[in-house]
């Protein structure tokens, strides 16, 4: 460390000298390198000024901080800290610097020996400041050396991998071609391989010939054997290779000898379901010959045929999916429906026969009883075989509707001569309700496959009873309801409803005696049993101003006249049983007649008894037939087809006047017009008789309203008619007479007819309302029947009045005395 200093002294010592010199010319003031001027050395000067106030190092002592503070911070002092003992510091912090730095030398005396100085201090400065950069520069060389060896070996190992790589790729180059060439010999293997198993398969179809042919010759084989399925199959695909592969060497002889097979195989299957049918079949007919009973007959026909159902079914199954596949299956399947079909037969249609027999014979006089019960014995067959089929075969056939419908034949072969003779509407109508209802609602649409031949026979049946059901109510229309004959009985009005009023007030009196209560409970409606069934959801009507929800006896279909009464359970048994539009005819027609009928009875009852009786007679019932109709919702129309001759007679009065046309060879020809003009026009038109029964509903009340208010005030109208003449004439100036004195207009003659129109209505009022309460029996009716006869009443008196207020003096008119509108209103006061 001594000597580092000195060697470096001697090297640099012309520098420091250079620099020396240079730093003299520097500071030269007119040959300065780098002269500035004055504004330049102002900055300079600012800048060092500046730059005294720099802060000391931080890695200086406590004391040399303190000692070497700047002139700044020491003009920032205390004046008398400036002034004690400023030198004797400043010389111990110079000396403290030079020792730091090692130059405790001797003082420098002069100019040579600061140069000295200064040239050892920057020798030893540049030295340590280049020992970093030798350092660096040893090291590096190092790295040099190191990178060039290392250059070297991997020169050495890429020359070594190129030799290998060259090896490599001439091995790589000959492993490839000895793989492609195993490749190939593996591909001509494999291609062996498959061509030998392809030929192999191919074979089997072939060889399999002569195994199927032993064992359908062996006499142990037998159809329901296990093996005998699969044998089956694998037929079926020998076959089936063979035509798609006819061009292979005696592919056609081996496909003939396949065939001989499956007609042998199913020769088998055949004769098995042939013989156990048949054997059923003779262990059921000598049971049944020896007179089982019917029930047990029954169960032994089904009961020995389903044992022997499940092999049957088996084989028929393996047919069945067959039977599209080749023509021997569906040939054989068909073989097997009709021998099955066959052997039910032979069971069934003597049994059947002779079942329905002893119903016909059991239900001689009921047959209603006998269509119930022979259909349900029918149903219960159809559906008994049909289950049967199904337990032998799969899929459905149309044999078995055959069978069925031969079956159920017999059973329509039985009923039909037994309707056709059928005279009585309610049997008739009970038949329908029978077939259509029970048997084809219920029966048929729950179980429409199983019973669709019984179907067939049933709506047969159903068409046939339809049919003489239309037939005897025509019958029963004319000679039953047009052609009725009243008895006296039947015309015994009012003395039934008044008969039935008298028994139905003591019945009344009895029940509120052993009864304590006010009220009784409600009774049936108006309608018979026969139409209530069609008016279930009318309500039956009551009396609303007395309270009572009783009805009146005289509504009471027992007091209905019997033509009504007819009419009414007549509709009311076609209604369900026929299609809407016979059932429109037949009602219009009915309706018709019995309007006649009610009619010609009306009359007899006005001869027999009196005008009111005859008009609340026919009043009553044609109510009565208005409002039992309403609830069949039909329209009760129907259309009619008629010639119109309206034209034939302007055609033959045009004829006449052209005579002189007459042999016209023209288009003008008046023969020729008239046939062209003349000839009848079809027409159609409707025939409404729900109409009809209101028209004369509405004619019979006009007429009874006007009869009763001529019978209560025929005086007084009499005289207002003939005062109207007298009126009528002044008016029109043909005469000068008045009416007041006139004989018959008067003052006394005309309180003499208010008396008497007094008097009519007193005595005959009450028998009127008396009337019409026993024969309409509702309150309603009556005020509204009642009501016009009480206007026209009320105009008489009004108009009576008019005329005298008009025609006649006070004194006049107080000696006339006649009633206020208010007095008559109470006098003809209506129903209560």
């Amino acid at each position: 460390s001594q000597s580092m200093p000195s060697c470096h002294f001697s090297v640099s010592e012309m520098n420091y000298r250079s620099l020396a010199d240079k730093l003299g010319k520097w500071e030269s003031v007119k040959d300065s390198p780098a002269g500035l001027t004055s504004s330049q050395k102002d900055t300079v000067t600012a800048l060092t000024s500046l730059s005294i106030n720099r802060p000391l190092p931080q890695s200086l002592p406590f004391d040399d901080n303190v000692l070497l503070e700047s002139p700044v911070s020491k003009a920032n002092r205390p004046a008398f800290l400036n002034d004690i003992s400023s030198s004797k510091k400043t010389v111990e912090a110079l000396q403290h610097g030079f020792t730091m730095m090692g130059l405790n030398q001797p003082k420098i005396e002069n100019a040579q020996e600061f140069f000295a100085w200064f040239a050892n201090v920057d020798g030893l400065a540049a030295a340590e400041g280049q020992q970093d950069t030798r350092e660096m520069l040893e090291n590096l060389t190092e790295y040099r050396d190191e990178c060039d060896t290392l250059l070297n070996e991997v020169t050495s190992a890429l020359n070594h991998l190129r030799t290998l790589n060259k090896q490599y790729l001439f091995v790589s180059t000959k492993t490839s071609t000895l793989h492609d060439a195993c490749e190939e010999l593996l591909m001509e293997q494999s291609k062996l391989m498959e061509m030998a198993e392809s030929i192999s398969n191919k074979l089997v179809y072939f060889n399999d010939l002569d195994r199927i042919s032993q064992k359908l010759s062996s006499p142990t084989f037998s159809v329901t054997s296990e093996s005998f399925v699969p044998l089956l199959t694998k037929l079926d695909e020998c076959i089936v290779y063979m035509n798609l592969n006819f061009h292979y060497k005696e592919s056609q002889i081996y496909l003939v000898k396949l065939k001989q097979c499956l007609w042998k195989a199913l020769n088998l299957i055949k004769a098995y379901t042939i013989n156990s049918l048949q054997h059923a079949t003779q262990q059921v007919l000598p049971k049944e010959q020896h007179g089982e009973s019917f029930d047990n007959a029954f169960t032994l026909f089904y009961g020995k045929f389903r044992t022997h159902a499940p092999r049957i079914k088996a084989l028929m199954e393996q047919i069945e999916e067959r039977m599209y596949v080749s023509a021997e299956y569906l040939q054989l399947l068909d073989e097997c429906h009709t021998c099955y079909f066959t052997q039910r037969e032979i069971l069934l249609t003597p049994s059947i026969t002779s079942a329905i027999s002893d119903l016909a014979t059991q239900h001689y006089r009921d047959h209603c009883s006998l269509v119930r019960s022979s259909c349900a014995f029918m149903v219960h067959v159809c559906q008994d075989e049909f289950q049967l089929y199904h337990h032998f075969f799969s899929k459905p056939t149309k044999k078995l509707e055959g069978l069925l419908e031969t079956v159920c034949t017999s059973l329509y072969d039985v009923l039909r001569p037994l309707i056709i003779n059928i005279n009585h509407l309610e049997t008739l109508s009970e038949l329908c309700s029978i077939l259509k209802i029970e048997m084809l609602e219920d029966h048929v649409q729950n179980n429409a496959e199983e019973l669709a031949a019984f179907e067939i026979i049933c709506k047969q049946l159903l068409e046939d009873v339809q049919e003489r059901l239309v037939f005897r109510t025509h019958i029963y229309i004319k000679t039953d309801i047009l052609s009725y004959k009243p008895g006296a009985g039947d015309l015994a009005y009012p003395e039934k409803l008044e008969m039935m009023q008298s028994i139905a007030l003591s019945l009344k009196l009895q029940r509120q005696e052993s009864h304590n209560h006010s009220r009784n409970s409600s009774m049936d409606s108006i309608t018979s049993q026969e139409v209530a069934t069609i008016m279930s959801s009318s309500a039956s009507s009551s009396d609303s101003n007395t309270g009572e929800s009783e009805a009146s006896p005289a509504d009471m279909h027992g007091m209905w006249y019997p033509t009504v009464r007819r009419t009414l359970v007549c509709l009311s048994k076609l209604y369900r049983c026929i299609d809407r539009s016979i059932f429109e005819g037949l009602s219009q027609e009915a309706l018709y007649m019995c309007v006649q009928s009610l009619l010609y009875a009306s009359q007899q009852i006005s001869t027999k008894k009196t005008t009111l009786d005859g008009e609340l007679f026919l009043i009553k019932h044609l109510l009565i037939l208005r409002e039992q109709i309403a609830p069949f919702h039909s329209e009760f129309t129907v259309r009619e087809t008629g010639l119109d001759f309206s034209q034939f007679k302007s055609a033959a009065y045009h004829l006449l006047s052209s005579r002189n046309k007459i042999f016209s060879i023209s288009s003008n020809n008046a023969v020729l017009e008239f046939l062209l003009q003349g000839g009848p026009q079809i027409t159609e038109y409707f025939v409404d008789s729900k109409k009809k029964v209101d028209n004369n509903l509405k004619k019979v009340c006009e007429r009874f309203i006007s009869d009763m208010t001529e019978g209560l005030v025929k005086p007084l109208q009499e005289f207002t008619d003939r005062a109207n003449v007298i009126l009528q004439l002044k008016r029109e100036g043909e005469t000068n007479i008045t009416l007041r004195h006139q004989p018959f207009a008067n003052p006394e003659k005309i309180q003499e007819v208010l008396s008497l129109t007094y008097r009519e209505i007193k005595s005959k009022l009450p028998g009127i309302l008396s009337s019409m309460s026993t024969y309409l029996a509702n309150k309603d009716t009556e005020y509204i029947l009642f009501k016009p006869i009480k206007i026209n009443v009320l105009k008489q008196y009004q108009t009576l009045q008019q005329i005298l207020l008009e025609n006649y003096v006070d004194e006049d008119i107080q000696i006339i005395g006649c009633p206020t509108t208010e007095e008559v209103n109470l006098l003809v006061a209506g129903p209560k």
